[in-house]
């Protein structure tokens, strides 16, 4: 009988995993048990707080929580929902939780469709969520029935709430027990945004229904960074990562605003350099080239799929930050330089005011940062952009679109 070692094996894959032990532990999708989690101990347990109730049947205090991206909003929010739902079942009660994108989801309609389809157990229900071909009231219809019927307590943690097209979905799912949508279970809702001023935005209706508290996470410093980093080093093989591996990852992370996920995603890339290049070791050459392609594939994942134009727009900025003494620029600069190159394009020229609106969607996506500011009494107003990665990073990820790349800018 033929084994594995008598089998000829495809000399175009590899067999061995000389870096990594268990490279899940590194997937941002990974939710780490709570001796894991580092230098968050006093938000996790206002979170807990706020939920504590869910574990006897009763209805959770509604969350707001703030912060910029990579400071634990997210992981906290779903770790601690889990930990509930585990101590609810010594009750007896049933803690269900859905988290839902709203980056992904941004309507109301799928929004409570992918809510519905998460919290769903059809062997109970009997009730089907389609992707399509309902109305949105008839998803509303059938998640009542749906929490009813699978909970006795639904927490939704909805993440990057701010980019919902329209807040409405707040108003009705905090309200559906006043309003008998659901009779024998009860809501809690999570909001999690990088805007700590996101709920000013809300529309009034909404603003005077949905009661809540709210929390900010700060920035994680570079210590901390490391205990994060240290707690996930079983990823990797023993004696494979090199002394100054996880200080220095640590330290690059921290010097934007102390960003957990990006640290977690430059050590992972760093191991992976390193097993490409067959290397016994990860380095501190690693981590600067992982560190570079992690912000490659961040600027990449945020323009995904953005047209020409915007991106034109975008090159005009980069060429402007490249070539001047500062990084900020007003829109009438920025329109100039982006005329200049739509005509190297042989694209047609947007108006002042539709690339005014663009940097204003881009700002909004946290591709670039923009300011407002007033001139002086009777002056009027105007609006400097600046770029949020380094303009070689987003030179190079604009040049994979091959357009762009034919200028040789």
């Amino acid at each position: 009988m033929a084994t594995d070692d008598d089998v000829d094996r495809d000399p175009l894959f590899r067999y061995d995993e000389p870096i990594f032990a268990d490279e899940d532990l590194l997937r941002i999708s990974h939710l780490p048990g709570p001796n894991r989690i580092v230098g968050r101990d006093e938000h996790m347990q206002k979170v807990a707080e706020a939920l504590n109730p869910a574990i006897f049947g009763q209805e959770p205090t509604h969350l707001f929580i703030f912060g910029k991206t990579g400071t634990g909003k997210s992981l906290i929010s779903r770790s601690v929902s889990k930990r509930v739902e585990n101590e609810a079942r010594h009750e007896d009660v049933d803690v269900e939780t859905a988290f839902i994108d709203c980056g992904e989801q941004t309507t109301e309609a799928s929004v409570i469709k992918t809510v519905g389809r998460e919290l769903n157990d059809r062997s109970e229900t009997g009730i089907s969520v389609p992707q399509r071909g309902l109305g949105t009231g008839d998803y509303y219809d059938r998640l009542w029935q749906i929490i009813d019927a699978c909970s006795d307590v639904a927490i939704i943690i909805l993440d990057e709430i701010d980019m919902l097209e329209d807040d409405e979905v707040l108003r009705k799912l905090s309200r559906a027990g006043e309003n008998r949508r659901v009779t024998d279970s009860t809501i809690g809702i999570i909001g999690i945004s990088n805007k700590i001023d996101f709920p000013d935005e809300l529309n009034e209706r909404v603003k005077s229904s949905f009661a809540h508290d709210e929390l900010v996470f700060p920035p994680y410093d570079a210590h901390q960074l490391v205990d994060i980093l240290q707690n996930r080093a079983d990823a990797f093989r023993d004696e494979v990562l090199s002394d100054d591996a996880i200080p220095l990852t640590a330290a690059l992370a921290a010097q934007e605003h102390g960003d957990a996920r990006k640290a977690i995603d430059i050590l992972r890339n760093a191991g992976r350099i390193a097993t490409k290049e067959e290397d016994e070791k990860v380095t501190e050459q690693h981590v600067y080239a992982a560190k570079e392609k992690t912000e490659a594939d961040r600027f990449a994942e945020l323009i995904e799929g953005a047209p020409t134009q915007a991106k034109a727009i975008l090159l005009a900025l980069t060429v402007l930050t490249e070539n001047k003494p500062h990084d900020q620029f007003p829109t009438q600069q920025i329109y100039r330089q982006y005329q200049t190159i739509a005509r190297k394009l042989d694209m047609d020229s947007l108006s002042e005011r539709r690339v005014q609106e663009i940097l204003q969607e881009q700002d909004f996506l946290n591709v670039i940062n923009s300011e407002t500011k007033g001139r002086g009494r009777g002056r009027g107003v105007h609006t400097k952009h600046r770029l949020l990665e380094e303009p070689e990073i987003v030179k190079k990820v604009l040049n994979r679109d091959s357009r762009i790349a034919d200028l040789g800018i």
